[in-house]
């Protein structure tokens, strides 16, 4: 038996592996309204505390400040990947109980994190939809195969190591929250009046009239599957605009971009990097299109993050990867009790502790015969 094969066979499910059927998860699904409310409460309210202690704590340079700001940077960035976790899981329908409270509520998040939740929940629904599938899903990172790399040029291969550094998380998570959902709203403008144009030129042509309500249906953005997502991301700019001038002109706009830029760079990095690294970790499960398994796309493509409670807590509970991959209808605050109470059956999933997160980030390349992830350098 090759090499090849031998690794392949060992990426096959053993006859022993459980099955989805076997996991106990419906009683897990129920909503709780009360819960969710709290959460959203014991979530939402530090954020307001620890924004405003910045901005007084900075407004003059000294001791305190100097002392403060680290301290209240890190608590800020813990909050808000609460708060991202918690919007995450509206996304998923999850959070509350019914579908309008979790939009609105979804919607609300959106406005502390700047960016429209709606579009990029749908976005998140495929990587749920084909996790572990590496012939449609390269992750967030849009990892290319080992062949592709090495028929590229060394200064192309350097090219893409750098892009893929965990120093780019922050300026790219900035850009991630902040600048691309704009980008995609500005280039979707420009793409409809082309479009508008277009039809209008074609009705002169044709002299065939049509309602401009009728144009508007006939546009298909590039940018936008639904026309609500495109309602969510103008909602969501034109608020979050105002939000910005109200806070710039009270507290001035230099200090105010200082604080945001940095407080969004480092919280939009660390979502990055934990959502990277519950997928990119030694060993997990990489599957072409023919042999992949939804299943095993959960157990064994998820890690299982080791973290102290404080932590679980403020990322509420997202550790729990693999419970929510099996069934992203049970809420965070049923992760921990699914995972107990199907103990026996989670021997596959791979616990990822701490300190050895750094060595995912060096898996950017699939190899495609083996079916796993590896360095440029392995």
């Amino acid at each position: 038996m090759t090499t090849t094969t031998q690794t392949i066979s060992q990426h096959m499910a053993p006859s022993t592996y459980p099955k989805r059927i076997d996991f106990k998860l419906a009683p897990f699904m129920a909503s709780d309204d009360r819960i969710a409310s709290w959460q959203i409460l014991n979530t939402v309210v530090p954020i307001i505390v620890v924004a405003i202690a910045m901005s007084a704590v900075t407004t003059s340079f000294n001791t305190t400040a100097i002392v403060l700001t680290p301290l209240l940077l890190v608590l800020m960035v813990l909050l808000l990947s609460r708060s991202f976790s918690l919007m995450h899981d509206c996304g998923h329908q999850s959070l509350f109980s019914s579908k309008r409270s979790n939009r609105i509520a979804a919607f609300g998040l959106s406005l502390i994190h700047g960016m429209p939740q709606h579009p990029w929940s749908r976005g998140h629904a495929f990587h749920h939809k084909h996790n572990g599938n590496w012939d449609r899903y390269r992750g967030p990172s849009a990892l290319i195969t080992r062949e592709q790399y090495e028929a590229r040029s060394p200064r192309s291969q350097w090219l893409y190591r750098v892009l893929r550094h965990p120093l780019l998380l922050f300026p790219g998570g900035f850009f991630y929250l902040i600048i691309k959902p704009r980008l995609a709203l500005l280039l979707s403008f420009f793409e409809f009046i082309g479009h508008s144009i277009k039809s209008t030129i074609k009705m002169v042509r044709t002299s065939s009239w049509t309602s401009p309500k009728q144009v508007c249906l006939n546009y298909k953005s590039s940018f936008f599957y639904t026309s609500g997502e495109c309602v969510d991301m103008i909602a969501n700019t034109a608020i979050v605009g105002l939000l910005w001038w109200w806070i710039g002109s009270s507290i001035g706009y230099a200090h105010f971009w200082i604080l945001y830029g940095l407080v969004m760079s480092c919280s939009a990095a660390v979502m990055i990097a934990v959502f990277f690294i519950q997928h990119n970790f030694p060993d997990s499960y990489t599957s072409d299109e023919d042999n992949w398994s939804y299943f095993r796309g959960a157990i064994s493509g998820s890690s299982f993050l080791q973290m102290p409670a404080v932590l679980n807590w403020f990322t509420a509970d997202i550790a729990y990867h693999h419970i929510h991959h099996l069934s992203e209808r049970i809420p965070n605050y049923r992760l921990k009790e699914c995972h107990e109470a199907n103990i026996h059956l989670v021997d596959n999933v791979h616990k990822l502790y701490l300190y050895q997160v750094s060595d995912c980030f060096s898996l950017i390349l699939w190899d495609r015969e083996r079916f796993e992830l590896v360095s440029p350098f392995a």
